[in-house]
């Protein structure tokens, strides 16, 4: 039976739901599952990690740990590892993981493949699944070594199930010493008052087919009535139309919702890279032979700025 250890991520005082996703599969498989914390006043978090499967929680819970220090929290997840004696830890494919998973698969000179969409454990195996060259292919990539086994895994690529009541059994870990070469001081973070498009169920992006701020803001209350997350192609933050935090794709943000509006984009490779593993896909795009109707669920070939009128006040008469 394999034993799997979750780096939890907490943002805005909130464990991401990446994290709960990791947990699910893992209790869905009947593998043995722990889960580590790190953070500043993330102990209470602890019993949400059980109520979705995790044996014992790895608490390191301190002021210093408030803002993410790759070498820190890398001491605290290695120092975690040796206590549980994991077969394989796994993170979610997000800024965070995405820096923290390589450093404490080199720390230890384990195996590590990023960005999985599915694992298969059989026997003493690990096969993963990822997309490659820019979603183009899907690799199929089999660890054979002995040892521990380090993964990041893509938002979306499980389902997050419903938490069981359960009473957290909490391990404290040691609190790490930087190297004091590097002090992160402040994280400043713009709150634009919507929701984040990693933790979004349904998300509206636009393209270059919006034409500028305008239809930026033409389509903006087509997200605000769905309560979604609002995206944007790189064309439409090259074109300074929206921040780049906001935008979607192989240089932005890979994002996994339930429901993805693609208004006004033709879908580039780039672009699809970001977003291809949508449950479900609604494009809107004048062009019939527009990429992004090769990926999509529905597709409504028209022109914007007739379509989302309609479809806004579609959605406004099911709500009523």
């Amino acid at each position: 039976m394999s034993k799997i250890l979750v780096v939890a991520e907490v943002k805005a005082g909130e464990v991401r739901k990446p994290t709960l996703e990791l947990l699910s599969k893992i209790r869905q498989e009947a593998w043995t599952g722990d889960a580590v914390l790190i953070g500043d006043g993330v102990q209470k978090h602890a019993g949400l990690l059980a109520g979705h499967g995790a044996g014992k929680v790895y608490v390191a819970d301190d002021e210093s740990l408030a803002n993410f220090a790759v070498d820190r929290y890398t001491a605290a997840v290695v120092d975690a590892i040796g206590q549980a004696r994991p077969d394989m830890v796994w993170f979610s494919a997000s800024e965070m993981g995405k820096a923290l998973g390589p450093a404490v698969a080199a720390r230890l000179n384990a195996p590590f493949v990023s960005d999985c969409a599915a694992v298969e454990i059989a026997g003493g195996n690990v096969e993963v699944r990822r997309p490659a060259m820019a979603t183009k292919i899907q690799q199929k990539v089999r660890i054979v070594r002995d040892g521990l086994k380090v993964i990041t895994v893509r938002s979306g690529a499980f389902d997050a199930q419903p938490a069981e009541p359960k009473p957290a059994e909490a391990v404290a870990l040691a609190i790490p010493e930087g190297d004091g070469r590097l002090v992160v001081r402040e994280v400043v973070q713009e709150d634009t008052g919507r929701l984040d498009l990693g933790d979004a169920s349904v998300i509206v992006s636009v393209g270059r087919g919006v034409k500028g701020p305008e239809g930026v803001t033409f389509v903006q209350p087509l997200a605000d009535e769905l309560g979604a997350a609002y995206g944007a192609s790189r064309a439409v933050v090259d074109s300074g139309w929206m921040p780049f935090e906001l935008q979607v794709g192989q240089t932005g943000r890979v994002v996994s919702p339930d429901v993805y509006f693609s208004i006004g984009i033709s879908g580039a490779i780039q672009h699809l890279a970001g977003m291809s593993g949508s449950k479900l896909i609604v494009a809107v795009n004048k062009d019939p032979d527009a990429p992004i109707f090769s990926v999509a669920d529905y597709g409504i070939v028209g022109d914007l700025f007739k379509v989302v009128p309609v479809l806004l006040e579609e959605i406004k008469k099911h709500k009523s």
